[in-house]
């Protein structure tokens, strides 16, 4: 893969930071993150869906597996990088990408991405960032970054950010896949929430006035027909009722694709897609997550093969919201360039497997034909150990990050970052591992519900 240039971690010789004395744990940090944001930041960022089952189980997963040490072993030099994207990573994880981080800073992204670069941890930026694409590839200088991706319906405007991307130098996209509709979250709902007027999303601030070349490659490309059963145009966050679709003929799907071409009237407004009993009507205005985000017409015969083909070969496609060897099977068939083990953070379907659970049964389905990594319920440098054994490549770190930029910034964030190195670091060589590489099933066993311990 291509790449402006290598990018190398920082050298673990650096003296150490001294300590903070107020935080130093992960849990502490969520408590002085928790007293510095105001109520619907600290809603939107912490909440899962419905009653957060999955959310907790996200990180109680962690729980079942218990550390087999080694003794008696050569750990005076512990290698705890890995390589990603073309770079070689101080430790086995990155920053997933998580949406809106001005809420938490006046600095956002750009202070998560100034952090990463000092760390030398590959940075994931949300779509819905409130800060640019650009800015946050400014701010990383050599340090790679990767987009998330909502890929949708008008795929003109999908386009518009890939290639925006690709010129900015991001090293990957990473599509989630797991928003067919957005998942049901109460205090989202009961706050109202919204985003607080002086914020925008600027990586789509132009792009609904923007009228260029690439919407009618764009949009002739995108599938035009769904069997989505969402009938309510402004039902963005309850389920809908179902009712079967009818099959257009070739003169309506000539039609219906005319009229996606010509120029939509401005609006103010914003309406979530629905099916009218004949067609798909995709959404309408200035894009909002709440309206656009969520795409029930995506599928991996289409919407695969469109994303490589606009993506590469400047940028690999990766899935984010894998849950089950079936799926893990149908992304390697049709040929992305990895997976990552997600449930959106519990914020999507209430019940579904922790991702640390669901993390075995793709590994052994992909059985290391593309890399795959994990996020969800990550809160120490052991829960990194632990995801590495059980067959994960990388891991990704979501809210922790947050509540550092929370805290203090930029400042906040490296925080975040040097807890969780400096304890996979200890963890690594009290288990008696010198090399990520080195870390296997034989280091875990797993704990049963009658408490005793068996052998993975």
């Amino acid at each position: 893969m291509s790449s402006k240039s290598e990018s190398k971690a920082p050298s673990s010789s650096q003296q150490p930071s001294p300590h903070d004395l107020n935080c130093l744990t992960i849990a502490e940090l969520e408590h002085l993150a928790y007293e510095r944001m105001d109520k619907q930041t600290r809603d939107y960022y912490n909440e899962g869906a419905d009653s957060g089952t999955t959310l907790s189980e996200n990180v109680a997963a962690y729980t079942k597996y218990r550390i087999r040490p080694r003794v008696l072993r050569d750990i005076s030099q512990i290698d705890t990088t890995v390589r990603v994207f073309g770079h070689t990573n101080s430790a086995p994880f990155g920053v997933a990408p998580t949406a809106m981080q001005r809420l938490a800073h006046s600095d956002g992204e750009i202070a998560t991405a100034r952090a990463c670069r000092s760390k030398g941890i590959v940075m994931g930026l949300s779509s819905f960032s409130t800060s640019t694409l650009e800015d946050v590839a400014e701010a990383s200088g050599d340090n790679p970054n990767v987009l998330q991706l909502y890929l949708f319906e008008e795929r003109a405007h999908s386009l518009k950010l890939i290639k925006r991307a690709k010129k900015a130098g991001y090293k990957a996209v990473l599509l989630t896949v797991d928003t067919p509709m957005l998942g049901r979250r109460n205090l989202e709902i009961r706050n109202q929430f919204k985003l607080p007027a002086h914020l925008s999303i600027p990586n789509f601030a132009q792009q609904d006035d923007d009228e260029d070349d690439t919407s009618t490659n764009a949009s002739s490309s995108s599938s035009s027909l769904s069997t989505d059963n969402t009938n309510a145009p402004n039902n963005n966050t309850s389920s809908s009722s179902s009712s079967a679709s009818t099959p257009l003929s070739r003169a309506a799907q000539q039609s219906n694709t005319k009229s996606k071409l010509k120029p939509k009237p401005k609006s103010d407004s914003s309406a979530a897609g629905y099916h009218d009993g004949q067609r798909r009507q995709p959404p309408t205005g200035p894009i909002t997550f709440h309206t656009h985000a969520a795409n029930p017409t995506l599928s991996w015969e289409e919407s695969i093969p469109w994303l490589k083909s606009v993506c590469g070969p400047e940028m690999e496609v990766w899935v984010k919201g894998i849950a089950t060897a079936e799926d893990a099977l149908l992304a390697v068939h049709h040929g992305v360039h990895g997976i990552v083990v997600s449930n959106h953070g519990g914020r999507q379907l209430n019940g579904a497997l922790a991702t640390l659970d669901a993390l075995p049964e793709v590994v052994a389905a992909v059985n290391g034909q593309v890399p795959v990594h994990v996020d969800g319920g990550i809160r120490h440098g052991t829960d990194v150990f632990k995801a590495i054994a059980l067959g994960a490549d990388f891991c990704w770190i979501g809210r922790p990050v947050l509540w550092g930029l929370a805290y203090k910034g930029q400042e906040g964030v490296e925080l975040c970052l040097r807890l969780l190195m400096d304890e996979v670091r200890l963890c690594m060589g009290l288990a008696g591992v010198t090399s990520v590489k080195a870390i296997s099933k034989e280091y875990l066993c797993r704990v049963g519900r009658d408490g005793f311990v068996s052998r993975l």
